[in-house]
């Protein structure tokens, strides 16, 4: 009896200790293979865009926890092979970003590299089953980056960015929602993508 109370007990603690250590191995890995690969490869723009969404405490349904913790289900995501991708405005302090199903992404910076109050994210993301679109703003625009390099002898930008959102609108009644509990971290990559505007 005793034996199999000692079992449980350390079953339970390597659990455990598997539940917070998987998400931070998970945190600092590239949002997915080079986008500069990928550039080259379909010979045009890469990018991808991903929200990081908690395992806990982020409106997720229970039975989407477990995909969470093993490092299969990270959040929304959009690439450029994505319904409806499309490529704004691109210059080296500006990177404008969409697809079809709610995706809108502005990233600006001003001339000293921080982030300015027009950089928004918009999404689509379920919670509790339901389909919503969100509109998010950094609540601290000190905290996030955009890194753009141009490759040599081309009007070709790439880099990535990342900014944490914690400020959302509901897109479809533009009111302020009591979600999220706590800052998205929202990253990206890209590459291949031409100056315009």
């Amino acid at each position: 009896m005793r034996g199999k109370k000692i079992l449980v007990i350390i079953i339970t603690l390597a659990l455990l200790l598997a539940c917070i250590i998987a998400p931070r191995l998970r945190r600092d890995k590239p949002v997915g293979p080079s986008v500069s690969e990928t550039s080259r490869l379909i010979g045009g723009p890469a990018f991808e865009v991903q929200v990081e969404m908690p395992a806990f405490n982020s409106g997720r349904a229970p039975w989407e926890i477990p995909g969470v913790i093993l490092g299969y289900d990270h959040g929304p995501r959009f690439d450029q092979a994505s319904p409806g991708a499309q490529v704004g405005k691109i210059a080296p302090h500006h990177i404008e970003l969409s697809a079809e199903g709610g995706w809108d992404v502005l990233i600006k910076t001003d001339g000293e590299g921080r982030l300015v109050q027009e950089t928004h994210v918009a999404f689509p993301v379920k919670l509790g089953g339901r389909p919503l679109n969100f509109n998010c703003r950094p609540a601290d625009l000190t905290i996030g980056y955009l890194h753009t390099t141009t490759r040599t002898g081309s009007d070709e930008v790439e880099g990535s960015f990342e900014l944490e959102v914690a400020i959302c609108k509901n897109a479809v009644s533009g009111k302020t929602a009591a979600w999220p509990y706590q800052p998205l971290r929202v990253r990206g990559n890209f590459a291949g993508l031409k100056k315009q505007g």
